[in-house]
């Protein structure tokens, strides 16, 4: 049943293959806390569950939103089982989650991100193809607000030039378009004639986009190190250097700029606002400090008078 579950959430649900994973990995962890037994009618069980859920917390030092990673997927595991008839009801609703403090999406200032674009204009005709390279994952992944997963997917053909659009294949399937700025357009052009230089198939619609120096596709440890490495020199970057912090200062950076969060999800591929509504909290903070620099009763600790 759990082989049969793993196949309908990548062939139906179509989700990708690092989440395909690690819902296995979860699903083979709680097995092995059962002793190896796979009879999931029997198992999924209040009880059964909460002792696993203490097993993870306590035994295992889990924080609390790991675990509600697994609670998530044995929830969603719970809900094919009553389909296919094994469950009469989900288990896990009645199993009491880990408090977990809310995070904001972390984000990097606009003013060191010019410093980076600027400190790697240079001559577009010029340069190794590696600091290409470099260069135009950090460009696409901060202009288009790209999922690693997605600019590793980019093919040649997704780029529309004449229409200066992105068209990307994102969570479950879904295809979206991103409008590239022309910087960005004369960027891509300039990166395929460098990779002209090294293979036939540069041009070919269904060649990558993007290729490691060997001519490979690019993959997630790759894009990390290319991230860490191009934002390490850059001032004032005091958080996480990572493609999804790239993701994260797009998004923050449009709404402070009045962009609707329609327009934001539909640009980021979000299947719903509220996961796109996070950002407003970055957006609400700022504005009180703006109202606190400003506004003359914040300014006197918000007492009336002269």
């Amino acid at each position: 049943m759990r082989n049969k579950y793993i196949t309908y959430v990548r062939d139906v649900r179509r989700y990708s293959q690092r989440t395909c994973d690690i819902y296995a990995e979860v699903l083979d962890d709680f097995v092995r806390f059962c002793d190896g037994s796979e009879d999931f009618g029997k198992l999924m069980t209040v009880n059964t569950i909460r002792a696993y859920e203490v097993h993870l917390l306590d035994e295992r030092k889990m924080s609390a939103r790991t675990v509600m990673q697994h609670l998530s997927v044995l929830s969603g595991f719970c809900r094919f089982l009553m389909k296919q008839g094994v469950l009469q009801s989900n288990p896990v609703h009645l199993v009491k989650r880990p408090k977990t403090e809310k995070r904001l999406p972390l984000f990097y200032k606009e003013k060191s991100m010019d410093a980076y674009f600027e400190g790697t204009k240079g001559d577009p005709e010029f340069g190794t193809y590696k600091q290409k390279l470099n260069r135009l994952i950090i460009s696409m992944l901060a202009s288009c607000g790209l999922r690693r997963s997605e600019l590793i997917s980019l093919n040649v053909e997704n780029v529309d030039f004449s229409r200066q659009v992105l068209r990307v294949r994102g969570k479950g399937d879904k295809m979206r378009e991103i409008p590239l700025i022309p910087s960005l357009c004369e960027e891509i052009s300039l990166y395929l004639s460098a990779v002209s230089s090294l293979t036939d198939d540069a041009y070919d619609p269904a060649a990558p986009l993007l290729r490691t120096p060997g001519g490979g596709r690019l993959y997630p440890v790759f894009v990390d190190r290319v991230v860490k490495a191009e934002l390490a020199p850059v001032p004032d970057i005091t958080v996480r250097r990572s493609p999804h912090v790239l993701r994260h200062t797009l998004a923050t950076e449009l709404l402070q700029e009045g962009a609707d969060l329609n327009s934001i999800k539909e640009l980021l591929g979000h299947s719903s606002l509220a996961a796109t509504q996070v950002y407003t909290h970055n957006t609400v903070e700022r504005l009180q400090k703006v109202y606190t620099n400003a506004h003359p009763r914040a300014k006197n600790g918000g007492k009336n008078g002269d």
